[in-house]
């Protein structure tokens, strides 16, 4: 069984940042693309950031410049810096990662809330 787990959410200041992480864990082979959604509400989910296994990054135009993606191979966690956060960043934020164990497989995490206001 593969577990997806978020953490680093919360309330903040616009202007602020915040950390999210997400580790996989249980009987993984492989980790191909990771990536972070977010879905606010009355609205669909979007795709935020993403990063293949080597690395590669591509980003929502909305959030080029303030949020970074990045990986921890060795411990299987994807991060997401956010920085100079705004109100329309509220959302509540999902991890997924694309997971080999006998096929590939996609996984989400439970998602965490993150929510911009003063």
């Amino acid at each position: 069984q593969v577990q997806l787990v978020e953490s680093g959410g919360g309330l903040v200041q616009p202007g602020g940042s915040l950390r999210l992480s997400c580790a996989a864990s249980g009987s993984i082979s492989a980790i191909n693309a990771m990536r972070w959604y977010r879905q606010a509400p009355r609205k669909q989910r979007e795709l935020v950031a993403s990063i293949s296994s080597g690395g590669s990054t591509n980003y929502a135009d909305s959030v080029k410049g303030r949020f970074t993606i990045s990986r921890d191979n060795a411990k299987n966690t994807v991060y997401l810096q956010m920085n100079i956060l705004k109100p329309e960043d509220t959302a509540t934020y999902y991890c997924n990662a694309e997971i080999y164990r006998a096929s590939w497989v996609n996984y989400w995490g439970q998602g965490t809330q993150v929510t911009v206001s003063s």
